[in-house]
C-alpha cells in the first residue's frame, strides 16, 4: 500500500483540520472584534469596514472549503490569496510597532510576517498539493 496514493495522511489531514479551525475562528473574530482589524488598516486602503467583513469571510469559508474534497483545492488558492492581501495590514502594524487591542512586543509584530509564508506554505500542503491524485 503507497500512502501517497491511497490519500492524505494522517498528518495532511490534521493540518487540514487545525487550518480550518484556525481561519474559521479568525474570520468569526472579524466580526466579533471589527475594531481590532480597523487599527490594523492602513490608511491608505479604502472602505475598512467592508474590507474586514469580507476578509473576516473569506476566512471562514475557506476554512470550510479546505475541509470539503469538491472545493479543497479551490478554496485552499483563496487563502494563501487572502493571506496576501491581508499582508499590507500586519506590515502597517509591524512599521507603527504595535496592535490595537494587544499588547505585543514589536520584535513579534515583524515576525507575524514571515510567519504568513509559513501558513500560506501550510494551506498549500494540506489544501492544495493533498487534492492533486498521480497517475
Amino acid at each position: 500500500m503507497d500512502a501517497r496514493r491511497d490519500g492524505p495522511g494522517a498528518a495532511r489531514i490534521a493540518l487540514r483540520w487545525a487550518l480550518a479551525a484556525f481561519f474559521v475562528v479568525a474570520g468569526l473574530n472579524h466580526f466579533r472584534e471589527p475594531a481590532v482589524y480597523a487599527g490594523m488598516m492602513p490608511p491608505s486602503l479604502p472602505w475598512p469596514s467592508a474590507l474586514i467583513a469580507i476578509s473576516g469571510a473569506c476566512e471562514v469559508l475557506g476554512g470550510i472549503g479546505i475541509l470539503v474534497p469538491r472545493t479543497r483545492r479551490a478554496a485552499g488558492w483563496g487563502l494563501i490569496a487572502l493571506l496576501a492581501a491581508v499582508f499590507p495590514a500586519n506590515l502597517h502594524v509591524a512599521l507603527a510597532g504595535r496592535m490595537p487591542g494587544f499588547d505585543l512586543s514589536p520584535a513579534i509584530l515583524w515576525l507575524r510576517l514571515p510567519f504568513q509564508a509559513v501558513f500560506a506554505a501550510a494551506v498549500a500542503w494540506a489544501a492544495i498539493a493533498g487534492g492533486r491524485r498521480r497517475t
